[in-house]
Order: structure tokens, then sequence, then C-alpha cells
């Protein structure tokens, strides 16, 4: 395991490493954990960061000025039999749609160059313009956007509901 155990954040079981695990227990031999929420998911990553039967990649807020700040910087790639199956892909708060779409074409490439045979997505909604705790500028059209990308991947994919709290406007179009 990655440096310190990963203490911090605001789930007591993480979801997309207990959906990938399963996934992996029913014969994927390879899976791919895509999140997206606005703060890096440490625990996940310290669950598979020594492991390459499951890439871990994220799209966050970066860990200099947000949340949870200890983790989710690029050069951490894994490490022992993970190395090379972690990718971090850290923005800067206050990113553009256009910035944060250019990251998820770098992320589903690096998915699919990985060749999983699933996918898990800790979808969080926090990404959102108005999210009152998150700095990324999604509207909500966008996420209708990654929904059309993520299935030209073409693989059985499982979404995970993380965060996202501007509920009163999240899914106004």
């Amino acid at each position: 395991m990655q440096g310190p155990i990963s203490w911090g954040g605001y789930c007591f079981l993480n979801n997309a490493a207990v959906a990938a695990q399963g996934l992996r227990h029913s014969g994927c031999k390879r899976v791919a954990i895509l999140d997206v929420d606005f703060h890096h998911g440490n625990g996940t990553q310290s669950i598979f960061y020594d492991r390459p039967d499951v890439l871990f990649v994220s799209i966050h807020g970066n860990p200099r000025t947000e949340y949870p700040f200890y983790l989710g910087h690029a050069d951490e790639t894994g490490e022992g039999d993970g190395e090379g199956f972690n990718l971090n892909l850290p923005l800067l708060a206050g990113s553009t749609a256009g910035q944060w779409f250019a990251a998820l074409d770098t992320a589903c490439a690096g998915i699919s160059a990985y060749k999983a045979d699933a996918l898990v997505v800790s979808l969080g909604l926090d990404a959102f313009i108005e999210d009152p705790i998150s700095k990324f500028a999604l509207q909500s059209t966008d996420f209708s956007k990654l929904g059309a990308r993520l299935r030209r991947m073409a693989l059985p994919t499982l979404f995970v509901l993380e965060g996202g709290y501007a509920t009163a406007s999240l899914g106004q179009l």
C-alpha cells in the first residue's frame, strides 16, 4: 500500500472498490475505475495502488490546493506490481468544461489501452458549476456528454453515485 493508510473523505464503505473487486471475483480479469468526483478518490487509489488487475484513473481538483491534499498528484502511478496502473489527472480550480473533457479524453485513452473487461465509474456530480464545495465548471448537459463519451468505449459499465450537492439545480437542463 502506498504511503500511510488513507484516512479521510466522505465514505465509510468504498462502493467503487467493492464493485471492482466483485467484478474481478465474477470473472473479469481487468477492471478500470474512472473517478470523476471533484475530490480525489484517495481510498480507491490506496486499495489498488500495488495491483495490476484494477486500473484507477481520476480526474479531480489539484491536491496542492484541494482536499484531500496528500494524494492525487500526477506522479503517483502505482508501485510494485501496480506500477503504471494508476493515472491521476489533477485540474486547477475553475477548470472549464473544455479542460475537463480534455482530461476525460486522456482518461479514456488510458482505459482503452489497458483493455479493461469492465468499467466502474465513481460518478461525482460535484464537478457541476453550482456545487457549493467544488470548483469545476461543468453544466448539467455536460454529464450527458460524459455518458455519451463513455458509451463509445463499449465496455460493460457500472455507475456508482458519489458527491454532488447542488441538488436544486443539478438536474435542470
